[in-house]
């Protein structure tokens, strides 16, 4: 197949003319809660930097607290590439059972 060949597909009309349905609702239910909870993560994780910088709890240095906020950036988009990769193996809905078993075991 050449560069210059078009594929004309017509799925994307087809899923567009499709009538909402329950199961619309629940996929944005689901979104909505994951935004909803990664929003919050985020703000927890970026208003406890100067609780962390004094000196009755950890005492960090400002180098530490963003040495720390840049590894959790880093976590997030290593875990995206790693269970992104799984996800198209074993399947969307073991993985995400997987990553929710783990985000909400208690930590030690």
């Amino acid at each position: 197949m050449s560069a210059e060949t078009a594929i004309r597909s017509s799925i994307p009309a087809r899923l567009d003319a499709l009538p909402w349905s329950a199961w619309h609702w629940r996929v944005v239910l689901a979104l909505g809660v994951s935004w909803l909870l990664d929003g919050l993560e985020v703000t927890v994780v970026g208003s406890i930097g100067p609780s962390l910088q004094r000196p009755d709890t950890l005492g960090l240095g400002a180098a530490e607290i963003g040495l720390a906020a840049s590894a959790y950036i880093g976590g997030a988009v290593l875990g995206a590439l790693v269970f992104g990769r799984l996800a198209d193996r074993l399947g969307r809905k073991r993985i995400f059972l997987v990553t929710l078993a783990v985000y909400s075991s208690p930590r030690c």
